[in-house]
């Protein structure tokens, strides 16, 4: 296979990469800061802020062709429309990237404040008002309920073929709270924090016992659903 040279980038990770300069053809490939790869942009520093601001840009776009569109703008026709064009791109592999600062997760609020306001009768509402008036959780809370139901299935067996290491647990025999209790792991980095593995185990330890103990997993999905302002 015969390679592009104008076409390869050279992307540098970890803040103790010797940044080794490699050749292809006998000439030096470019080195680049951040790349962009299935729709995400990874960054050398491994900071999702740069992801934030594209997907910031890209539903504000949408947006802005939504309000332009739309000449009635009742909630049975921009509600949809918001659901099925804009915040898949929200939450496009957030997992991955899910934003840990708060000045990146007030921008992801805001591209759904925005669509929120665009609903006749809703520009006086506040952000949360808006939520309950509509029946809609926050995007923060969409991500941590997107977290735990991976966790769920991973603690009931699923997974093991991906590592059965993942998370470190403990049984707890406690009336209150779940009977697998997570353990967090020691880092070094605190961008370690922030990984799904790491992050997830403190709003999983809260969690009641006959939630976290729901046998399938749409039962599960269900009683989330149901209870989403104990979660964060």
């Amino acid at each position: 296979m015969r390679f592009n040279k104008a076409k390869c980038k050279l992307l540098h990770l970890d803040w103790d990469n010797p940044w080794y300069q490699y050749t292809l053809r006998d000439e030096g490939t470019e080195s680049s800061p951040a790349e962009e790869a299935l729709g995400l942009l990874v960054h050398e520093k491994l900071d999702m802020s740069h992801q934030c601001e594209l997907t910031g840009q890209k539903t504000n776009h949408l947006l802005g062709c939504i309000k332009r569109s739309l000449v009635r703008r009742s909630r049975e026709v921009t509600l949809p429309l918001y659901s099925s064009l804009v915040r898949p791109h929200l939450e496009y592999c957030v997992q991955l990237w899910s934003p840990w600062h708060r000045k990146d997760m007030d921008l992801s609020e805001r591209a759904q404040s925005r669509a929120r306001e665009m609903i006749r009768g809703m520009v006086h509402l506040s952000y949360d008002e808006r939520l309950r008036e509509l029946g809609l959780f926050s995007l923060e809370n969409r991500r941590l309920q997107e977290d735990l139901v991976p966790v769920f299935e991973y603690l009931k067996g699923a997974y093991t073929q991906d590592g059965d290491k993942l998370l470190s647990r403990t049984y707890c025999n406690s009336i209150r709270g779940s009977g697998f209790k997570l353990k967090a792991g020691r880092f070094r980095l605190d961008i370690r924090k922030n990984f799904c593995t790491m992050r997830v185990v403190k709003h999983w330890n809260r969690l009641p016992r006959d939630l976290s103990n729901a046998p399938p997993v749409e039962t599960f999905k269900a009683r989330l659903d149901g209870a989403p302002s104990n979660l964060i």
